[in-house]
């Protein structure tokens, strides 16, 4: 048998902003990119989710996401390493509830962070008593309404605490352990992350618009590229900023509050509509476990506001119903916000829950076509819609000095 050959020290020297990992972003508005983060950008950068998660040594944590994604990173590997403190994973084939929260209690889990549609589900079942060990919830990845995050305090006592930040970036906005609460606010910048709020039409520093990374400013979190896809790379780093492609707004007390994607956010009779705001009360229904609200086209006021609803248990999807939920919107939103159709529809998500609503614009633009005059003046055969509901044929009450639909 020939002797082994000497070991030999394999050495290649690497710099900070040599690449380390490649996520891949959840796609709810285009293709998926691929993200490059750095030997910095995660691994440092994830101190401002570690502030933001309120981790501690010897922590239980518990974060529910898949392991494709950035967010798995964020919180079941990064943020709790940086802390000492223990990774629990839930391996399950198909999501319970009751199940999860079973689990929160037998594993004594201190900190726990969810995305919107997980804690939607909690609230459609019977979240019982609060986890004994429970001290922190938490939730990522799209805004969670704040009717979700009323409904579990009532049940545990403890306040959902929103953060913000993206596959290309670590968390960068967020409600901290301890800081004072707005409602409907993401939070304050993290520490270390230079945001500035960029009108989308001027370029300019403004309280409403285009939430942005100061590239003046040393940017640890930030990503360093999208792999292969130099065009994309250019737009996101522009101008000295990077552009997340979400609007929002500031109040004078540096409070974030997010509006809606830049690709979601419609004008309906010259007024701006924000999806979010209108599914926000949409979600203060009983009937209402889901909801994603679109611009459907319309001759006179350029958009109309739909809602595609995904209805709770023992909610049947009939003009009952629809009359309920329309009357709903209509005493809490303002009238050009008002939802003007309605359809009790499967929610198209990303493989992350993530709804993907360019689906449901394509759905009503290609309607919309359909149904557009066709050469000759002969009218186009409608696209079938099935459990739809228009506004104008189902009539609230009106409240005194405005008028019905």
């Amino acid at each position: 048998m020939p002797p082994c050959s000497p070991l030999r020290r394999f050495a290649w020297p690497s710099v900070p902003d040599d690449p380390s990992l490649i996520y891949f972003t959840s796609g709810t508005t285009s293709k998926p990119k691929m993200v490059v983060h750095t030997q910095t950008s995660y691994p440092v950068g994830h101190l401002s989710t570690m502030y933001w998660l309120g981790l501690r040594p010897g922590d239980v944590h518990l974060a529910i996401s898949s392991p494709g994604w950035g967010k798995h990173a964020w919180s079941s590997f990064f943020s709790p390493w940086i802390a000492e403190a223990t990774v629990f994973v839930y391996n399950y084939g198909r999501f319970d509830p009751q199940a999860l929260t079973a689990q929160l209690h037998r594993a004594k889990v201190t900190t726990f962070c969810a995305p919107p549609t997980v804690w939607r589900m909690l609230i459609q079942s019977d979240v019982g008593e609060k986890p004994v060990g429970l001290r922190e919830i938490l939730s990522a990845g799209e805004p969670l309404n704040p009717e979700v995050i009323s409904q579990i305090q009532r049940a545990w006592g403890l306040t959902i605490r929103d953060g913000y930040g993206q596959t290309e970036t670590t968390a960068i906005v967020g409600n901290v352990p301890g800081s004072v609460l707005k409602a409907g606010s993401m939070g304050l910048p993290l520490p270390g992350v230079a945001i500035t709020l960029v009108d989308p039409i001027t370029g300019g520093v403004a309280e409403e618009g285009e939430i942005c990374l100061d590239l003046s400013e040393p940017a640890v979190n930030l990503m360093a590229r999208y792999h292969g896809d130099p065009v994309r790379t250019q737009a996101a780093l522009r101008d000295g900023y990077f552009h997340t492609g979400d609007v929002a707004t500031r109040d004078e007390n540096g409070y974030i509050t997010f509006i809606g994607r830049t690709d979601d956010i419609f004008k309906s009779s010259d007024y701006k509509v924000s999806p979010f705001e209108v599914e926000s009360v949409l979600l203060e229904h009983p009937a209402v476990a889901e909801a994603a609200v679109v611009p459907a086209p319309d001759d006179t006021r350029l958009n109309i506001a739909k809602a595609y609803i995904h209805l709770a248990a023992g909610w049947a999807p009939d003009s009952a119903t629809a009359l309920a939920v329309l009357r709903h919107a209509r005493n809490g939103l303002p009238p050009y916000m008002r939802v003007r159709r309605i359809e009790f529809f499967e929610l198209p998500k990303t493989s992350s829950g993530k709804i993907r609503r360019v689906e449901l614009r394509a759905r009503e633009n290609d309607a919309a076509d359909q149904q557009a005059p066709a050469p000759g003046g002969m009218a186009r055969r409608p696209v079938p819609r099935a459990q739809a509901f228009p506004a104008k044929l189902i009539r609230a009450p009106a409240k005194a000095g405005e008028s019905s639909f």
